[in-house]
């Protein structure tokens, strides 16, 4: 009697602690998702955008600390408005697409999670150029409801900052005048509507 007492807590405690315990899984609607980034070019800044890219978000508004997402982004996609540039952005100089197709994200838990459980941190890895680097996004719960269609959509917003080097995007060009052509810095930000599985 007590093994089956000591198991049956342990087996509600799986099912009540599990990462995706009580989570629907939202898949990421590229047609209403937006993955920009800004980086500074001389004295003003350049925004850039990825076109192709597909993720999932297991998420539980009653337990928002164990959100799980997963994504990954067509490196090739990259659009800057500017052909040339962006066939430099797409060679062995910056992200080498054709070694490196693409650029991934998975997150390993969330904190800071605030009152109304709608804001908090996400950490996870991101994977840039072959690179694996841990990351921390502030990121937002925007809402969720259903669409003209009757589909469960639900809203969110990613943003974070990481340094290009630590990636291996180290290109660079001096100026004359000192200092060099483009920012160490890049600010991502992501505004994403989902779509309920099931």
């Amino acid at each position: 009697m007590r093994k089956r007492t000591l198991l049956s807590a342990l087996l509600l405690a799986t099912l009540a602690w599990g990462p995706t315990a009580g989570a629907d899984t939202y898949r990421v609607d590229p047609a209403h998702t937006s993955v920009l980034f800004h980086v500074r070019h001389l004295f003003t800044s350049v925004t850039g955008r990825f076109e192709r890219f597909d993720g999932t978000i297991d998420y539980d508004e009653k337990a928002p600390a164990k959100t799980h997402v997963t994504g990954a982004i067509e490196a090739a996609s990259i659009n800057t408005n500017v052909e040339r540039r962006d066939n430099h952005l797409r060679s062995s100089d910056f992200f080498d697409v054709e070694k490196f197709p693409k650029i991934t994200f998975e997150s390993s838990g969330a904190s800071e999670i605030d009152a109304s459980g709608h804001k908090g941190k996400m950490q996870g890895t991101l994977t840039i150029h072959g690179v694996s680097r841990p990351v921390v996004l502030d990121v937002s719960f925007l809402g969720k409801g259903k669409d003209p269609g009757g589909h469960e959509r639900a809203g969110f917003r990613a943003t974070t900052t990481i340094n290009r080097k630590d990636f291996g995007l180290n290109w660079n060009k001096a100026l004359e005048s000192g200092g060099l052509l483009v920012g160490d810095e890049v600010t991502i930000d992501l505004d994403v509507e989902a779509t309920r599985e099931g």
